[in-house]
């Protein structure tokens, strides 16, 4: 009995002991097996969750990423089977929310609109892309599961990773890894990336093909962030916000009846021809527009934007998105509207100010997504760790200078007759507005020599406009519609 106490007491110390080391495999996988329907058909699939490291010029292990793999089982021809490598932005962001609410072969428990619901959880998705493409979801250094590696006795050297080239540069180095360990060079790539994640494939479509010698068939943007645009005040900035304040103001009822009348899509290219033609000259006169032309230019923005005149001549022509979350329902019911789905509301401490106290539609997919991701991978994919799921990872500060990967995109598709790109957009993403996407779209080739290699979807929902079920199924659709046009079919790479 004595015997059996001690040995006891060891195992309970043995476990303290574990619990108190805290660290990710440094690389590792764990294989399940499932299935799903899409489209009305039903197969297997093998998914793999695991880590890998990224490594220095030296060979030593600097980060471990934690990813999760789909591959369609029984594909006699893997070579000619399309890889779509996903990732999410912020920067900072995990690789969870296209995962579980887009392209996966599990989506949320949500409602039809977005909204969480109890219990948590996930379920099957109907309209999956996993019935043409193997996916992987990688999650950048600091997010997720993933982690950085101090050296012994060193802090981690931070510029290696926190900024737009540095993280462009190792990611493309750990997807040749991947690419190579899963064999799959010879198969049709794609890559993916929402908000943040635009600019990131942007970069890597001419880093992978420069310095990993790896070239790609597409580059899907979901609801990209173009930092030549955001991150940039003046005229042609501030001026793009007013078709996304159209249709906000049209999806919460506030526009002038001859316009609230008419359908979204009827409108929007009213207001985008004005924006182009008429507000961005506007604005750019600053302070030496006339009265008149001043007076003239507040009214019509009035007209497409909800907000009163006054309000637009307060701010100058130039209204803060901030102010218009806040004040577009100011006088009618007092909410504010969501900052990246404007179909959200907020309830603020008061209703004066310039800005809301939160982001109305941000605490409600935390709601939801936070609980399923981490069911999902532990239960469902059997990843098992006390590592916390870093929804948003430390990654701050981050390095936004020599920002050239709107111009590496072309570049690469200059170079790559192959490499076309999809662009997709919810009309009511007031952070990285549908009209700054299609404007992003429009300056990657000044030459138009290559616009035929361009796709824009717009859809009548916010930043992650998958979350609406009828939004899920098109924007699929429009992603399988893409990848089967941009496959190769024994043409040649050339002009």
């Amino acid at each position: 009995m004595k015997r059996l106490f001690l040995f006891a007491l060891w195992i309970l110390c043995l476990n303290i002991s574990l619990a108190q080391n805290r660290k990710l495999p440094l690389d590792t996988v764990v294989i399940t097996q499932h299935n799903v329907t899409v489209n009305g058909s039903a197969f297997s699939y093998t998914a793999k969750t695991g880590t890998q490291p990224v490594w220095d010029e030296l060979g030593e292990p600097i980060a471990s990423l934690h990813y999760t793999y789909y591959t369609r089982n029984n594909i006699k021809d893997r070579a000619s089977r399309p890889l779509l490598i996903s990732f999410n932005g912020g920067p900072g962001s995990g690789s969870v929310w296209m995962h579980l609410a887009y392209t996966g072969p599990r989506i949320l428990k949500i409602d039809d609109e977005g909204y969480p619901v109890q219990p948590y959880g996930v379920k099957q998705n109907p309209y999956s892309i996993l019935d043409v493409a193997d996916i992987v979801y990688v999650n950048p250094a600091n997010t997720g599961y993933s982690r950085t590696i101090p050296e012994s006795g060193k802090e981690v050297d931070r510029s290696k990773f926190f900024g737009i080239n540095a993280d462009i540069k190792y990611l493309a180095e750990w997807l040749n890894t991947f690419v190579t360990r899963n064999n799959r060079w010879r198969s049709p790539k794609y890559i993916i990336g929402e908000s943040y994640g635009g600019t990131r494939v942007m970069g890597l479509a001419l880093e992978l093909q420069n310095q990993q010698w790896m070239y790609l068939n597409g580059v899907i943007m979901v609801s990209p962030a173009d930092f030549k645009v955001i991150r940039t005040d003046g005229p042609v900035s501030n001026a793009l916000n007013l078709p996304y304040y159209t249709a906000a103001a049209w999806y919460q009822k506030a526009l002038d009846n001859n316009l609230q009348q008419k359908d979204l899509l009827d409108i929007l290219p009213e207001s985008e021809a004005y924006t182009i033609n008429t507000l961005i000259p506007a604005i750019a006169k600053g302070g030496f527009i006339s009265e008149e032309e001043k007076n003239s230019v507040a009214e019509k923005m009035a007209y497409y934007s909800g907000l009163s005149k006054k309000e637009i001549l307060d701010h100058n022509l130039v209204v803060p998105t901030s102010y218009f979350w806040k004040g577009l329902l100011r006088d009618r019911n007092g909410y504010t509207i969501g900052r990246l789905d404007s179909r959200y509301l907020g309830l603020d401490k008061q209703i004066s100010g310039t800005s809301p106290d939160y982001n109305s539609e941000l605490t409600s997919w935390l709601h939801s997504f936070t609980p399923a991701i981490n069911y999902y991978l532990q239960e469902e994919l059997q990843f098992k760790t006390d590592i916390k799921y870093n929804m948003f990872g430390p990654v701050r500060p981050w390095d936004n200078k020599d920002d050239n990967t709107r111009d590496n995109l072309r570049q690469a598709m200059a170079q790559n007759p192959y490499l076309h790109v999809l662009v997709q957009s919810g009309y009511y993403d007031g952070a990285t507005t549908y009209f700054n996407a299609k404007y992003t779209m429009w300056q990657i080739d000044p030459s138009g020599r290559m616009k035929d290699r361009f796709d824009f979807k717009g859809y009548r929902s916010g930043h992650m406009m998958y979350l609406r079920k009828e939004d899920l199924e098109k924007a699929n659709s429009d992603i399988r519609s893409f990848i089967e046009k941009t496959m190769s079919k024994g043409k040649s790479a050339r002009y």
